[in-house]
């Protein structure tokens, strides 16, 4: 059984970039590259999932 991300963003760019999104609670910044055949890419840190707005509705 899997568990939802905690936190699921649409974006419109195939590389982006997280931190944590939280003053103190955050974690370094990474970029991230989306996969043009899977749409999505997950945070290792904080496991934010992010969708390329072309997947949002087949992910």
């Amino acid at each position: 059984m899997t568990r939802p991300a905690p936190e699921t963003k649409i974006v419109d760019q195939w590389r982006i970039a997280c931190d944590g999104s939280g003053p103190g609670l955050g974690h370094p910044r990474v970029w991230l590259a989306i996969p043009h055949d899977k749409g999505f890419v997950e945070c290792g840190y904080c496991d934010a999932r992010f969708i390329h707005e072309d997947f949002k509705d087949k992910v």
